[in-house]
């Protein structure tokens, strides 16, 4: 890679940092956020003044070793408990405001992201678009890693690296001045002359970590690409655990065990690996770093001995070089000892704006245009629609379609046909569509498996509305309609709903909801299919007969006939030709 190629990178690592950064420091919170970070900034400042003056502490302690002067000696141990006390305290605060600093940016950019991933269906938008990709390493992965991980690990490392940079910066241009003032000349013969180079110790210290720099450079480098990688397959480790776990009953019912033990063994496998690799390339660095840190310790004496022992310099001065020494060499080390630090740094801020782009692009992405009908006889209304599947195929196209107040619609047709999305489509969810919907006012959506959180019945029985806007009798009104009366004792017992209840508990309870709220629109996607057979005709009566009385309707995705017969309306989606524009057509009739 040439100069201009790494220069180019850099600046593109800045600019990402600083798109990243800014918004927090421009926040509601900007005030708070910069005093703490001038403290911080402070801080560092004063930190070097003090390293200045153990410098010239240095020289005077140890001339007065060197003389044996008692007086001097003990004096400078005083003003060496000043220094060290003033250290102390600098040390801790410098370390609350920084952590202080890390833990409100931290909180401000969870609070950010979770916002802009749960508007608009970000969160499942985005997982659509992640399958929908031909290259399976474009675009984030877990977006929970994202911004549980990622954001902590980028406030942090932004924070103590640009304060490191800064503080070796400062450190470099107090201390260059003192080792080339120590320093003195050093002088050569070279072809009958003789030649002098001032500041001799600052050039030696330059080149010492020029070379260390460009060393750790090449050595370090393929760490930048393993760092991404492995949080990559840690993500995918963890999130397949998450699945088992979500899946259990299926799975243990299935006897999957062993199946699921080789998924997660290979996932594993795949971590350990990657792993293998990083430990690898962290060796390689830590050997170099290893000799590079060590020999630096003795380095200065070798080059000042000649100096002190021809009596040019005293012990105090020797001292003084070699403390000068290591704080330039410190500073312009640097990059040496924060390569891994940085390798991560980049590999986190490339997740962390891909995530961000990826938002960015998920609004842009062109889907029906819905508007809310808030009239009370207001219509269902869907005008050329066209639906695709996230690979771009075209399922229906040029649809138009009508539901009244007082209508019972049956959507049926095969597996695979777009039923489902449809429904989607109706609830502005479905980015893969264009045209547009008019969906009535206070509609609920009933899907085939329904969620519940984990917390109590009552929580689960309102959601996502808050539980203490319903009386508990029409709660257990609610449970009994539904036919689940074994449950209305149990408004307050906290538990996972999800795996606690059957498949067709589950889904009488997502009816249980709607008996509740009731809603003027009805849209059931397969709500019943869990049920027997009379279960699912009093269920559905009493759906019916709660969209009549508000003056609603209700449409039906379903495929048992004693559903069907419930329905005056039935939109049928019918297969079309293999050269025509879209895969499906709807055929509407009355029953």
């Amino acid at each position: 890679m040439s100069i201009a190629s790494r220069f180019a990178v850099l600046k593109d690592q800045t600019a990402k940092v600083w798109q990243l950064s800014i918004p927090y420091f421009k926040s509601e919170e900007k005030w708070k956020a910069r005093a703490m970070l001038a403290a911080i900034v402070a801080l560092n400042l004063l930190g070097v003044y003090l390293l200045v003056l153990l410098n010239e502490w240095n020289q005077v302690f140890y001339d007065a070793l060197q003389n044996k002067n008692q007086p001097v000696f003990w004096q400078q141990l005083g003003r060496f408990t000043y220094i060290a006390f003033a250290l102390i305290i600098l040390a801790v605060y410098k370390f609350y405001i920084t952590q202080l600093l890390e833990m409100r940016w931290r909180a401000w950019m969870t609070d950010h992201y979770l916002g802009r991933w749960l508007s608009n269906q970000a969160f499942y938008k985005m997982e659509l678009a992640r399958f929908a990709k031909t290259n399976p390493d474009a675009g984030p992965d877990n977006p929970d890693q994202r911004i549980q991980e990622d954001l902590n690990q980028f406030t942090s490392l932004t924070i103590g690296l640009c304060m490191g940079v800064l503080n070796a910066l400062v450190t470099l241009v107090s201390f260059v001045g003192i080792l080339w003032n120590l320093s003195g000349d050093f002088s050569f013969h070279l072809g009958g002359s003789e030649y002098f180079v001032p500041g001799f110790m600052v050039w030696m210290a330059l080149l010492y970590c020029l070379a260390g720099s460009i060393i750790t450079f090449y050595i370090g480098r393929p760490q930048i690409k393993l760092n991404f990688q492995q949080q990559r397959v840690e993500a995918d480790f963890r999130h397949h655990m998450v699945r088992v776990r979500e899946y259990s009953e299926s799975i243990a019912l299935d006897h999957g065990e062993k199946v699921e033990r080789t998924h997660l063994d290979m996932r594993f496998a795949a971590v350990l690996a990657n792993y293998l690799k990083l430990l690898k390339a962290q060796k390689n660095l830590i050997w170099f770093n290893s000799f590079f840190g060590q020999a630096a310790v003795v380095f200065p004496f070798i080059v000042a001995a000649p100096r002190f022992f021809s009596g040019a310099i005293q012990l105090g001065t020797l001292m003084q070089i070699s403390s000068a020494f290591g704080r330039v060499q410190d500073s312009l080390s640097w990059f040496v000892d924060n390569y891994s630090s940085l390798a991560t740094w980049r590999a986190t801020t490339d997740r962390l704006t891909s995530f961000e782009e990826q938002i960015q692009a998920l609004a842009q992405v062109q889907s029906a245009q819905v508007a809310i009908n808030k009239g009370a006889n207001a219509p269902l209304e869907a005008q050329d629609l066209q639906l695709r599947l996230p690979d771009g195929t075209v399922l229906l196209s040029g649809l138009n379609l009508r539901a009244t107040p007082g209508d019972s619609v049956l959507l049926s047709g095969p597996s695979g046909s777009g039923k489902s999305t449809l429904f989607r489509a109706f609830a502005a969810i479905w980015p893969f569509s264009s045209g547009k919907v008019a969906l009535p006012a206070d509609a609920m959506f009933i899907p085939q498996r329904p969620y519940f959180p984990d917390g109590t019945l009552r929580s689960a029985l309102a959601y996502p509305t808050a539980a203490s806007g319903y009386s508990d009798e029409a709660l257990r009104q609610a449970l009994t309609d539904a036919l689940l009366p074994h449950l209305c004792n149990q408004l307050d017992q906290e538990a996972a709903w999800g795996q606690k209840l059957s498949g067709g508990e589950q889904q009488r309870l997502a009816i249980a909801r709607v008996l509740l709220k009731k809603p003027r629109w009805i849209f059931a996607d397969e709500a019943t299919s869990a049920l027997d057979a009379p279960a699912e005709n009093s269920i559905y009566q009493k759906l019916l007969a709660q969209v009549q009385q508000a003056q609603g309707a209700i449409i039906s995705i379903a495929h048992r006939p004693n559903v069907a017969a419930l329905h005056q309306t039935r939109w049928t989606l019918e297969p079309q030709a293999a050269d025509a524009a879209a895969r499906y057509q709807i055929k509407e009739t009355k029953e």
